[in-house]
C-alpha cells in the first residue's frame, strides 16, 4: 500500500514541477506544437499520479491483490514511457521518440483495466 501511495505522491509533486517548468522555463523556447506535446506529457502524468494514490488505497482497503499491484506497476511504467517519451521529445526534437509512446498509453490501459478487474474480484 505504501509504496504505491508514496510513488504517486512523488509523481504528482515532479507533475506540478515540469507543469511550472513548461509553462515557466519552456515558453518561447519551445515552439507551440511542442509545447503542446510537453503540456499532455504533463497532463497525462498528473491523471495517472492521481492512479497511483487510488490504487494505494484501494490496496490498504484489498491487500494483497495481485491485479492492483500489477496495476500500479503499469501506471508507474505508463508515466515513465508515455509521458517521459513526451518530455524528451519536446525538448529534444527527437521523433523516433514517438515510438515509445504508445507503448505507455498500452500501459496505462492496462493499469486501469486491471483496478476494474480487481473491483470486480473484490
Amino acid at each position: 500500500m505504501k509504496l504505491f501511495l508514496i510513488l504517486g505522491a512523488i509523481n504528482a509533486g515532479l507533475a506540478v514541477i515540469l507543469g511550472a517548468f513548461g509553462a515557466h522555463g519552456l515558453e518561447g523556447k519551445l515552439s507551440a506544437r511542442m509545447l503542446d506535446v510537453f503540456k499532455t506529457g504533463v497532463q497525462y502524468h498528473m491523471y495517472h499520479a492521481i492512479g497511483l494514490l487510488v490504487i494505494g488505497i484501494l490496496i490498504g482497503k484489498w491487500p494483497g491483490s495481485t491485479l492492483l499491484t500489477g496495476a500500479g506497476w503499469a501506471m508507474f511504467a505508463g508515466i515513465v514511457l508515455f509521458s517521459g517519451s513526451l518530455y524528451v521529445l519536446s525538448n529534444t526534437g527527437i521523433s523516433k521518440l514517438g515510438i515509445i509512446t504508445p507503448f505507455g498509453g498500452l500501459a496505462f490501459i492496462i493499469g486501469w483495466v486491471l483496478v476494474v478487474m480487481a473491483v470486480i474480484k473484490a
